[in-house]
């Protein structure tokens, strides 16, 4: 596909790193020459300095002949001119827009966005998506993530294996036989900062981040199988009151038996999040202030979500967390990639990319065929994908064994007529089944080949 990318931050940037790798004709357009610089120095993209409002420059960044443009620039009124002008003066079929003010989403504007009026196909709300994200981390105490896929019925978990775990050193072909409720695939593990698919005679090592695929209701059988039988955490303390934090709470309120508490630092909008939740407690001062951490009691908070717009302050408030409660669950957002060398020596459990749960909910819309639900991982570098299986598939009627899927691609669980199958090799796929996969960067174009929706 020929892609326009309007945005040349690190969302954008990221986006134009992926399509490039996958084969895409990508041209980035941003009026930073630095950030163009950045991009034209290190990938294979055509990138543009200018302003993406200006018809001028769309014209000159090929949009007559585009297929779709994705509008990440910082400002969302510019996102939304983009896609009007890639509407009305270039016909261009798919046009999404990172949109973050909340004013333009909710009530009774939210239906601003239609051919009629700002005709934008797909609108990304980043708080919300990261809101989301954070909320699944809970629904699976034990887990460092929790992804749904094929609308909630299998659920792909990220598991730390830890000195405790009790099938650390076990081969894959001999798990049922030890632990006959182990009833899921593992695809395999981020292992020294490289991913390693497993194969039958493999073994899951101390340290590893393990992936594994499950039917929704085995979670707690297959947590409890790694080691994790921890209970949903009660009471959580939210460090920062953005549209992130105020999402994330508002979504914990819906959760009965649930108590949560927000630290802001900014008077106007703590009596902003008072206003707008129905019981979280809202503390207005410093979570680096020890004061104010006695007074949301951390010794008794469960879970510790820290989500400023201050990376330093996410990652030192998980540190004094951890000093009162070494128990305690702590999860810290960075943007910068370097704080996940510290993360074991400062003893925070999570740390959260919002970036890229950003990417990876574009990246859904971007894929042919009948491909769905993605899930990046290592920074693109592979995908976990949701797909259905039509008539002209060349997967339908053959057998996993014979389906000549590239090493790097595998297929860890299927959805048949409302059940979930974890295959074996002799499965034969079916018409509609939908089928959960792990495919590397480089074999996505081959992936979307076996789900096109035309022979």
């Amino acid at each position: 596909m020929n892609i326009i990318i309007c945005g040349a931050g690190k969302v954008g940037f990221s986006i134009s790193k992926q399509l490039q790798a996958q084969g895409h004709s990508v041209t980035v357009i941003d009026q930073s020459s630095e950030d163009i610089k950045k991009i034209n120095d290190t990938q294979d993209v055509k990138g543009i300095v200018g302003r993406a409002t200006l018809p001028s420059v769309l014209e000159n960044a090929g949009a007559k002949d585009t297929d779709m443009i994705i509008a990440v620039t910082r400002n969302d009124e510019t996102n939304m001119i983009v896609c009007q002008l890639a509407s009305s003066l270039f016909n261009i079929s798919k046009k999404i827009a990172r949109i973050r003010s909340q004013d333009f989403l909710e009530g009774k504007w939210s239906k601003l966005y239609s051919k009629s009026n700002i005709p934008i196909d797909v609108i990304i709300s980043p708080e919300r998506e990261v809101a989301k994200s954070l909320y699944r981390k809970l629904e699976a105490p034990g887990a460092l993530d929790n992804v749904p896929f094929v609308k909630d019925k299998v659920k792909l978990l990220e598991i730390l294996i830890e000195k405790n775990c009790p099938i650390t050193n076990v081969p894959l072909k001999d798990l049922t036989k030890k632990f006959p409720e182990f009833k899921a695939y593992v695809f395999g593990a981020e292992r020294k900062e490289k991913f390693v698919f497993f194969k039958k005679n493999d073994q899951m090592k101390i340290g590893d981040k393990v992936y594994v695929v499950v039917s929704t209701d085995q979670i707690n059988k297959l947590l409890s199988v790694f080691g994790h039988d921890e209970k949903l955490a009660k009471k959580i303390l939210i460090i920062g009151g953005g549209n992130i934090g105020l999402h994330l709470a508002k979504l914990l309120e819906n959760v009965e038996g649930l108590r949560t508490k927000i630290i802001e630092k900014n008077k106007a909008r703590a009596e902003h999040l008072a206003s707008e939740l129905s019981s979280a407690i809202v503390i207005c001062g410093d979570a680096l202030d020890e004061k104010i951490l006695k007074e949301a009691n951390i010794e008794e908070i469960e879970t510790v979500f820290a989500i400023t717009n201050d990376d330093e302050d996410n990652v030192m408030a998980c540190v004094l967390a951890e000093k009162y409660s070494p128990s305690k669950r702590t999860i810290a957002i960075v943007n910068k990639h370097n704080y996940s060398l510290l993360q074991e020596s400062l003893k925070i459990d999570d740390l959260v990319d919002p970036r890229m749960t950003t990417v990876s909910t574009i990246m859904k819309h971007v894929h042919m065929g009948t491909i769905d639900t993605v899930f990046s991982l290592m920074d693109g570098q592979y995908e976990f994908l949701e797909a259905k299986i039509i008539e002209t598939s060349e997967l339908a009627n053959k057998a996993i064994k014979d389906s000549n899927l590239p090493d790097e691609v595998r297929i860890g669980a299927i959805f048949r007529k409302g059940k979930v199958m974890i295959p074996k090799s002799n499965v034969v796929l079916q018409k509609d089944d939908i089928v959960v996969i792990l495919s590397k960067r480089e074999q996505l174009k081959e992936v979307e080949n076996l789900f096109r929706t035309s022979s």
